[in-house]
């Protein structure tokens, strides 16, 4: 892997630095052309040279284009932090991904077995409502506080604090605040062979 760039040895890399190098790294296990990525995830061409450059302002919404084009886990692109031993994260010094509705800090990244687990706190604001085309693995959410709704492939729930909900995440799928904001966890659940080092990854689809 790259190293990261202007990054000091005792501080943590931003989410546009981790997606640099990671980006890169995927694009070249799959031996894919910038034109060819482009296509795929319905990024523009320069956009994407901005963001390998490491001078992008990358959006939840372009990580998960990214995600499900390169069909990877979204840790594969933005995680950087060692395994195993006490961890303990702070608020405070983890960097927000925001999108059109959600602000979510990925806390960790948990691998057992065959599955991989990225956890997520996971912020539903009310000012719209947080779309996603779909990409891998399955999404499993616990509300917290508020009210939030959740729709999946034309089906609509409604959850509360307390409620949970596990879905198919390749389904084309929403988040809409009831009562905002919504705090929930988010986790993402991974195959072994939808990550980016898993052996053997299927083929990409057109």
């Amino acid at each position: 892997m790259d190293a990261l760039p202007n990054t000091a040895a005792d501080e943590a890399p931003s989410i546009r630095d981790m997606l640099a190098v990671n980006l890169r790294a995927a694009r070249g296990a799959r031996g894919l052309s910038l034109s060819e990525l482009s296509r795929r995830s319905g990024i523009g061409k320069a956009t994407l040279s901005q963001l390998e450059a490491g001078t992008g302002n990358p959006t939840i919404e372009t990580v998960f284009s990214l995600s499900r084009a390169l069909e990877v886990a979204i840790s594969d692109l933005l995680d950087h932090r060692p395994r195993g031993g006490l961890t303990v994260v702070r608020a405070a010094e983890v960097e927000v991904l925001r999108g059109e509705g959600v602000d979510l800090r990925p806390l960790r990244r948990i691998e057992a077995d065959s599955s991989v687990f990225e956890v997520y706190d996971q912020v539903v604001r009310g000012d719209a409502p947080q779309r996603s085309q779909g990409h891998v693995g399955v999404e499993h959410t616990v509300v917290q506080t508020g009210g939030l709704r959740v729709e999946v492939a034309g089906r609509t729930v409604d959850l509360g604090p307390g409620d949970y909900v596990a879905f198919d995440a390749r389904e084309p799928h929403s988040y809409t605040a009831l009562a905002a904001p919504v705090h929930s966890v988010l986790l993402l659940q991974y195959r072994a062979d939808e990550r980016l080092d898993g052996r053997p990854h299927p083929v990409l689809r057109d």
